[in-house]
């Protein structure tokens, strides 16, 4: 079985280190292609350190930046469509040992799933989220696996993620659900959560004040994908995938008119900031 690993890396100079050394570049048979979109730290010069001398091991500096935009550079135009199993993780994630051949254990015991998630093993609420990946057969973007001929089928078909969508595992777990087809096709068995396979991210420092920084933005962010799945589920219980544009944003002035802020004490204020952003995009 050919594998082959995409690690997605932005301004990832503090982890992508750590990421790496967590992951079997001495493999030579497994093509491992670190995508450093658009990183402006030192993400590409650490990346070429730890590859010098791996012919296995590429490392692609892409711009402009954005992961779903990456995503698709590198299935439509690096990717050699060649591979039996993909990887795909994110470069601030230390993956556990015997992840990567046991997602493609995975997806070879059940001749049916186009996917397979990998578990979170640390964190406050990580059992929580090991649970819910077991029980809605979902993806964390942060490691999971999809079978090659699935990629194929995405390849032929021209189905693109949004460029501007905010979290590629979302989608990609409808679309690997329905076959690429619309929501009536929803098949959950078709994503296969790995209990074997699993990564630790960063523990949160809630003593940093750059932790509160970065997580007010992502708040915001998550608000953002909020709105967007709505747009997003409903072109896929009508048109299906083909009916996803080549960005979200084109659709905002027909959608945003009814969207309104979630009422949580939570929520609301970073879905109000949300829904700024987007009329402003």
């Amino acid at each position: 079985m050919q594998l082959c690993a995409a690690i997605f890396a932005h301004n990832e100079e503090r982890r992508i280190g750590k990421c790496l050394a967590s992951l079997p570049l001495d493999r030579g048979e497994i093509e491992f292609h670190i995508l450093a979109n658009g990183s402006t730290d030192r993400t590409v010069e650490i990346a070429r350190q730890v590859a010098a001398g791996r012919a296995n091991v590429q490392v692609h500096d892409l711009h402009p930046g954005g992961k779903s935009r990456t995503w698709n550079r590198f299935v439509f135009d690096i990717w050699n469509g060649r591979h039996d199993v993909i990887v795909f993780m994110d470069g601030d994630a230390e993956i556990t040992a015997g992840s990567l051949d046991e997602l493609a254990l995975s997806l070879g015991r059940n001749p049916v799933a186009n996917a397979a998630s990998g578990m979170p093993r640390n964190g406050r609420k990580h059992l929580a989220y090991q649970e819910a990946l077991r029980r809605e057969r979902g993806l964390f973007g942060d490691l999971y696996a999809l079978r090659g001929d699935f990629l194929r089928h995405m390849r032929q078909q021209e189905i693109r993620l949004p460029e501007d969508l905010i979290g590629d595992d979302g989608l990609l777990a409808a679309l690997a659900a329905t076959d690429l087809r619309d929501e009536s096709n929803w098949d959950r068995e078709r994503v296969e959560p790995c209990e074997q396979a699993g990564f630790c991210c960063e523990p949160v420092d809630v003593m940093n004040p750059a932790t509160w920084r970065m997580q007010y933005r992502r708040m915001i962010n998550y608000s953002i994908r909020h709105f967007q799945n709505r747009i997003i589920s409903e072109i896929m219980r009508t048109e299906g995938p083909k009916g996803l544009p080549a960005e979200l944003r084109t659709l905002y002035p027909h959608h945003l008119p009814g969207f309104s802020v979630r009422r949580s004490l939570g929520l609301a204020w970073f879905d109000l900031l949300a829904l700024r952003r987007m009329r402003g995009a």
